[in-house]
């Protein structure tokens, strides 16, 4: 996901456990965040101590980083803060930060746990992004009576905006063009985030110097003025003029008025939608998996096959099945996941088939749960035989079929291919491809085994855009990775499908962004 996804959670208790003789329990609630690939857990920190409240509303919020592809644990863990620094224990929770972001309007409620025949109540969490991280600002100025500073002609005007920092110092952010030979400049408009602007503090100052360029670079002070993005952004409805100021004539000159006027001639403000907003407004991501069942991977019953189950680990497939899965799952509300195989003969006559269901239902292909998608998987090795050929273009067509009948924006679907890439369809597949790129829908492929995939890299088109008879792909809806690059000597198993799901789901938030771009779909608001 976008670097600096900042989230910021809010977090109540209702029904607390009364540990307090005399009055009712006093409230804290302390983070804890699972060091990824590992079982340790960190602090992370805590809110306040609230007193005398079985029902605390938190003022003290925990803003953490959020990453789509990674599966971010938490803990909370509830104490009665009493005297003399010791601490009853109330009840804890454990929940991924995705469930909550994943959650009806982004929130949450989770019963605590943890004391022996005691119900704890429960805890609510709220998620919200933190929303000036990603306003962008146009604004245009123009000058006034300027003091001229050229021996020559006029001055040669330009402007340079500083942030405040928390510390008083200050960060410079913007630098407008040069205006020549003009005690009167206009500026052209420029755009900058608010982000740089104020840091999403709307009250931070913000100073801006006015200066007299010069060729050498001894560019001479001309005055300076302060503002801050609440007061620029008043601008929307009226002009703001600003006197320029030098302190050094201010002192000196008993007559000084100022050094020229600058005014705001416009100022708009404009959202970039984030993938959070669209999951928050109700935008539900749907999973498809499909797998590969040709001949080519082996008999399951061998050791050297990629399907083959042993009672000590999973194989590839179902690695990778479960490492995407596992993440995806918290982001579909009904946790029900079609699941298809392809390129085997299926009972009972044995015709060959490009999309069978795992559970063996034609009705409803629909597994319960990643762990129900591996348990048909488990049984369907046992019940169809292993041939060929490898067709992708079936599976991608039904699911395109199913995504072309919602497109205004509330239904998303991923389709996850694993295969070991020996491919016979690619004319077929490209052309598939090519039709869903319009859908909002992504596909990911991950290859398993030894093969080389070139076919799979060139449907992945980071390098080239995919085209099939002409037609080119309208956005970038594949993302292709080779298994065996995730699978560590160390034997680290939790941490390379970490790695995987990284690197698999990390184009999603993306693909989800352009086609609602394309779209004009604007998120729906979540109501308050």
């Amino acid at each position: 996901s976008v670097p600096g996804t900042k989230v910021e959670l809010t977090v109540s208790c209702r029904n607390l456990l009364d540990m307090d003789t005399f009055s009712k329990s006093d409230p804290v609630v302390v983070l804890f965040v699972q060091v990824s690939g590992s079982s340790e857990w960190k602090e992370f920190g805590r809110t306040e101590v609230i007193d005398n409240t079985l029902n605390p509303d938190f003022v003290r919020k925990f803003v953490l980083d959020y990453y789509f592809e990674e599966k971010q644990n938490l803990r909370f863990d509830v104490f009665h803060s009493a005297l003399f620094g010791e601490q009853d224990f109330l009840g804890q929770a454990f929940v991924a930060l995705g469930e909550v972001i994943g959650s009806q309007r982004g929130r949450l409620e989770r019963p605590l746990t943890g004391v022996p025949g005691k119900r704890c109540g429960t805890i609510l969490l709220l998620a919200e992004e933190l929303s000036n991280c990603r306003d962008i600002v146009t604004m245009q100025l123009c000058a006034n009576k300027l003091d001229k500073k050229d021996f020559f002609g006029k001055s040669d005007p330009f402007l340079v905006f500083y942030r405040s920092n928390e510390d008083g110092t200050f960060t410079i952010c913007h630098k407008t063009e040069v205006v020549k030979n003009t005690l009167n400049p206009v500026w052209q408009p420029f755009t900058i985030p608010v982000r740089a602007l104020c840091n999403g503090d709307y009250d931070r100052t913000v100073k801006i110097d006015v200066y007299d360029w010069d060729r050498d670079g001894s560019h001479d002070f001309i005055g300076e003025f302060a503002t801050s993005y609440r007061e620029l952004s008043r601008a929307q409805s009226q002009f703001t003029v600003y006197e320029v100021l030098n302190p050094r004539k201010k002192c000196k000159k008993k007559k000084y008025v100022n050094s020229g006027t600058v005014t705001l001639l416009s100022f708009s403000v404009e959202s970039e939608f984030t993938f959070v907003d669209y999951i928050r407004g109700g935008t539900q991501l749907n999973f498809t998996v499909a797998i590969d069942f040709t001949a080519s991977n082996g008999l399951p019953s061998q050791p050297t096959s990629l399907h083959y189950v042993s009672p000590y680990q999973l194989s590839a497939y179902a690695l990778a099945l479960k490492a995407v899965g596992e993440i995806i799952q918290d982001y579909d509300s009904d946790k029900l996941f079609p699941a298809y195989g392809f390129g085997a003969k299926v009972p009972p006559d044995g015709k060959i088939s490009h999309q069978f269901p795992l559970n063996n239902n034609m009705e409803n292909p629909s597994c319960v749960g990643i762990e129900g998608v591996l348990e048909s998987y488990l049984q369907s090795l046992r019940t169809v035989q292993l041939y060929g050929p490898t067709n992708f273009a079936p599976v991608i067509n039904q699911v395109a079929g199913t995504a072309a009948q919602v497109t205004d924006g509330s239904q998303y679907h991923v389709l996850l291919i694993i295969t070991d890439g020996v491919i016979s369809d690619m004319l077929q597949t490209k052309e598939a491809i090519v039709t869903a790129s319009s859908l909002p829908m992504s596909i990911i492929i991950v290859g398993v085994g030894p093969a080389e995939f070139e076919a799979m890299e060139e449907l992945d088109g980071d390098e080239v855009r995919l085209s099939s008879r002409g037609r080119y792909a309208e956005r970038d809806i594949v993302q292709f990775v080779p298994f065996r690059d995730y699978v560590d000597d160390s034997g680290n198993q939790v941490l390379s499908m970490a790695r995987l799901a990284k690197d698999v789901l990390a184009e999603i938030p993306e693909q989800l962004l352009s086609y609602m771009k394309t779209r004009d779909i604007k998120p729906h608001r979540a109501d308050p």
